[in-house]
């Protein structure tokens, strides 16, 4: 896992992304928000598990899913099991070391 900050590369309203191996931050001071840098920890080992490709070809088919059922984009994202799992466990520091595999599955 590799931390950059890089402003302009995120979309809008993001403060953080993961992009196997990469945790993509807009602001320096992210860097040290123990609960985001989790939360984007978590999105890395789901992208493991899924051996990365089919994790973003799976987010993708979900969000449009989830798009068509919420008609809302932000009600979509926040839908996504992937993104359920992850605001669900943001905040428990030690949940990536007890977490079972494919554990996401559960959010859906």
């Amino acid at each position: 896992m590799i931390v950059l900050v890089l402003k302009y590369l995120l979309p809008k309203g993001f403060r953080g992304i993961s992009l196997f191996p990469f945790i993509i931050f807009s602001e320096r001071k992210s860097k040290e928000n123990l609960i985001l840098l989790n939360h984007e920890k978590i999105h890395i080992r789901q992208q493991l598990e899924l051996l990365v490709i089919p994790f973003y070809i799976w987010y993708g088919i979900e969000f449009l899913v989830r798009y068509f059922q919420y008609k809302n984009w932000n009600l979509a994202y926040r839908n996504i099991s992937f993104e359920r799992e992850a605001y669900a466990n943001e905040k428990d520091l030690n949940y990536l070391k007890q977490r079972s595999f494919w554990k996401f599955y559960k959010f859906l």
